[in-house]
């Protein structure tokens, strides 16, 4: 047992040692449901970063990451034992095995998240986009081209005030309903036309549903 600490605490395991700590708190972390596995920690203990860059995207970070911490810890140990002698000689040698560890441990984690990729199909968040085709509340006095702000309710149900812009001259009052069909990224607007409920060929009088 002391020899196994030794050399968990020994350069370079020490350095995937103390990354694996991390791991698996953040595990413990997750299992008792004060973070989920995407990174969304109720504490902020991570962010949703992508490992595209590396070649490990498609999976959460937080996967991957632990992925790599793992297999270099098992690796740099083994290494360590087998290889890195104690005094002066053994600090090169270590950073040699440390090197070469964190390359291996890098090819390694690339193949075990490639199967996984399935498992985590992209979620694409919520996009100002997703308003456009839905109907708002006039939330100012007047809409014009360069002036005006409507409430729009997402279908999740939360409501947003947005700002609305239209071409014409049309009667766009405080409590009038809208239509949302555009959107103006350069300026961040929505550009909105009156709605006519009559008009919609989901709820007009031809409806049969």
């Amino acid at each position: 047992m002391g020899a196994f600490f030794a050399a968990a605490t020994g350069f370079p395991t020490v350095v995937f040692t103390a990354a694996l700590t991390v791991v698996v708190l953040f595990w413990l972390l997750v299992a008792l449901g004060a973070a989920d596995a995407h990174g969304h920690a109720h504490v902020h203990l991570n962010s949703r970063a992508h490992g595209d860059g590396w070649g490990l995207g498609g999976v959460p970070v937080t996967l991957a990451f632990s992925l790599f911490t793992a297999v270099g810890w098992l690796i740099s140990y083994c290494a360590s034992v087998l290889f890195v002698p104690s005094g002066p000689v053994g600090v090169l040698v270590g950073a040699g095995v440390l090197t070469g560890t964190v390359y291996v441990s890098w090819r390694a984690t690339k193949l075990f998240v490639r199967p996984l990729h399935r498992l985590f199909p992209d979620e694409h968040g919520p996009s100002r986009l997703d308003f456009v085709g839905l109907t708002c509340t006039i939330r100012t006095g007047r809409v014009d081209a360069g002036f005006g702000q409507a409430e729009v309710r997402s279908a999740d149900g939360s409501a947003a005030v947005v700002q609305v812009r239209q071409t014409g001259n049309d009667a766009l009052a405080g409590g009038s309903t809208g239509l949302l069909y555009a959107y103006d990224e350069t300026g961040e607007f929505f550009w909105v036309a009156p709605y006519d409920s009559a008009l919609d060929p989901r709820t007009g009088p031809g409806t049969t549903g």
